[in-house]
């Protein structure tokens, strides 16, 4: 694999049961870029994300990320990975939480910065259970960002964020990606989509397109990415 993307995807296939949630997906991520994985819920794009954090063990084809070959344990302190729901421990507060996945990493200078990017420094001290839907993915997202991994993978990570918030997200993410961080970020929101430099375009497991935002729109022949995947979808099932 070329020194130049964090991530190879090569070939993947996996089906739980009768049901192919990949169909032989393969793509490149660039170090550096904002990579989103663009499709309506049951493309495949979560299952995709845990292939690539190794989660998921694929039945068929190979994933490298950042020049090692999964499975492969030590990748891991480099990725950091939001899921959808937040993979927290409610009875902690939300510094404790901070503080727990910090100690795993071997980490313990990013609480506080994590806490101020995600404006819960006022709130660290509130017990997990007791905050509210948006705060506790917000959290989800320091505890993602607290070891300042290399590749961030993030699956729909704005999902009950209030939108000045999402905004300093979108910010944030690209001052990441241009200090170096890869990000691979999963959506179905139109916009968010824009922001990202390439894009994937996913159904039923399978790569419709890829390219920029641009580059998709003048793909499908359409002047916005709904339509351009609509288009591409139709397409592939004609």
């Amino acid at each position: 694999m070329s020194e130049s993307f964090a991530v190879d995807v090569q070939g993947v296939e996996k089906r739980f049961g009768g049901i192919k949630a990949l169909d032989g997906v393969t793509l490149q991520v660039r170090k550096g870029e904002i990579y989103g994985l663009l499709g309506p819920n049951g493309a495949g794009k979560t299952t995709l994300i845990r292939a690539i954090v190794g989660l998921v063990a694929p039945d068929a084809g190979t994933v490298t990320v950042l020049g090692r070959k999964l499975p492969n344990l030590d990748v891991l302190r480099d990725v950091g990975y939001m899921t959808q729901q937040a993979a927290l421990y409610p009875g902690l507060s939300v510094e404790e939480n901070l503080r727990f996945f910090a100690a795993i990493y071997g980490v313990e200078d990013g609480v506080q910065a994590a806490l101020e990017l995600v404006d819960l420094d006022k709130r660290k001290d509130s017990v997990v259970a007791t905050i509210s839907g948006g705060m506790r993915q917000r959290c989800s997202l320091a505890v993602a960002l607290v070891h300042r991994p290399h590749l961030l993978l993030l699956d729909e990570p704005t999902v009950g964020v209030d939108p000045q918030l999402r905004v300093q997200f979108w910010d944030y993410f690209r001052r990441m990606a241009d200090s170096g961080t890869t990000i691979i970020v999963s959506s179905h929101v139109m916009d968010e989509a824009e922001r990202c430099q390439r894009l994937g375009l996913i159904q039923y497991g399978r790569l419709l397109a890829e390219g920029s935002p641009a580059d998709i729109r003048a793909q499908a022949g359409t002047q916005n990415l709904e339509a351009a995947f609509l288009a591409l979808a139709g397409e592939k099932e004609a």
